[in-house]
């Protein structure tokens, strides 16, 4: 029998006063497994962040109607091992899990010192939020999608981005050459993690996120096949501010987290020159994360209040091209897979999508079954395709016995 993972107290992490040297989170360490399992759920005590307020206006409520689903059966395809969903929960070092079915809350659990107030890393959840607000922002007519992203960001001009456009980079079809090597200190990734001040500074590395975009060349033409760019959201999030003048955590909280009736203040990481994270410095609780999902589920409505635009939605939903996606690593797994606004698509015939983050940060909705799930991680790898797959197996097995199955 496999020993289930140890949680933040079990590893004696940060326990104490003060803590043992081997057991301190410092800035150094805290994305690295097992520190991770402590910091996750306490971004604001290790790294510069601002706040993104869910404003005055009343919660957007959550019906209960909590079952007890513990020992629904879970079988995993690939080896045949069984367990149940709380094995599995445990197994895939889940720290937050909720299921909305049909509108209510059927089952959410919260382990490794996990409570519904807690804000928890998404990691690049957060660029499925920032793209539902660049969303909102195309429909309003404030931000040309197809405009050169020179006119809009002079600082381009010259680099790669250039002649591309938005709606290119929302799909992460850009012809932009970036390296998104999470192992690798020194490829365009570390360079982002020195740059956005989630590691210490180095030198000959870059002071602030936006200082990255206008020195990457491009490779090929724009419009090409898939290929995953953490940078494109944060270019995204610069023509976000750029166009509406409004600081990205003041945009995302008043087109989003306000109108959504998100029931607590979230925050986002921020550089050295206070540009945030766009590609995955959100902080926000565990119930806050399944609303963004059933904006998606429902049309882009949040009771009677029409959110994000219905068209965006369904594009987002529909419009994936299976085509362009081949090549990604996860076509395998994903055969009717695509990516498309800043949303994985599992499959494009179910409109099943997800909001994933490295680590293991999920928001997954499934309009064929009206379920819509987020699942908080820490995971003791950046990617593993084994947990990933473990974790969907266990939301399959969930939504096979929600349906009677």
């Amino acid at each position: 029998m496999i020993d289930k993972p140890k949680t933040a107290a079990e590893h004696g992490i940060m326990a104490g006063s003060p803590p043992p040297q081997d057991k301190r989170v410092t800035h150094e360490n805290w994305d690295s497994p097992p520190f991770n399992r402590w910091s996750f759920q306490h971004v604001r005590e290790v790294l510069p962040t601002v706040n993104l307020s869910r404003g005055n206006g009343p919660v957007s409520l959550l019906p209960d109607a909590r079952q007890d689903l513990d020992d629904v059966p879970v079988v995993h395809d690939r080896d045949g091992r069984r367990t149940t969903l709380m094995g599995a929960l445990e197994d895939t070092y889940t720290d937050g899990f909720i299921a909305i079915h049909k509108g209510q809350v059927v089952y959410e659990r919260y382990l490794n010192d996990m409570t519904v107030d807690t804000l928890h890393l998404a990691q690049s959840v957060t660029k499925s939020v920032v793209g539902t607000v660049a969303g909102i922002l195309i429909d309003r007519g404030v931000i040309d999608r197809t405009a050169p992203l020179s006119e809009i960001i002079p600082e381009l001009t010259g680099s790669g981005y250039a002649d591309a456009q938005l709606h290119q980079l929302m799909d992460m079809r850009s012809g932009v050459r970036f390296g998104e090597d999470y192992t690798d200190p020194n490829s365009d990734i570390g360079k982002i993690d020195v740059a956005s001040g989630w590691k210490p500074y180095r030198d000959g590395m870059p002071l602030s996120v936006l200082d990255i975009p206008p020195a990457l060349p491009k490779e090929r033409e724009h419009g090409g096949h898939f290929q995953y760019r953490s940078i494109e959201t944060d270019v995204m999030a610069w023509v976000m501010e750029r166009t509406t003048g409004t600081h990205l955590a003041e945009l995302v909280s008043q087109e989003l987290w306000q109108p959504m009736g998100a029931e607590h203040d979230a925050c986002i990481t921020v550089d050295r020159a206070g540009y945030p994270l766009a590609d995955g410095g959100l902080n926000a609780s565990l119930r806050d994360y399944a609303r963004v999902g059933l904006l998606y589920l429902n049309d882009g409505r949040a009771g009677d209040r029409q959110i994000v635009p219905a068209e965006y939605v369904r594009e987002t939903r529909q419009d994936g091209d299976v085509g362009a996606f081949i090549q990604c690593p996860y076509a395998e797994h994903f055969p009717r897979g695509a990516y498309k606004n800043q949303f994985w698509v599992r499959d494009v015939d179910r409109e099943q999508i997800m909001a994933r983050g490295v680590f293991g940060q999920t928001i997954y909705v499934d309009p064929g079954n009206n379920l819509v799930v987020a699942k908080l991680s820490t995971w003791p790898d950046f990617v593993s395709v084994d947990l990933m797959l473990d974790g969907l197996d266990a939301i399959d097995a969930l939504a096979a016995a929600l349906n009677g199955e």
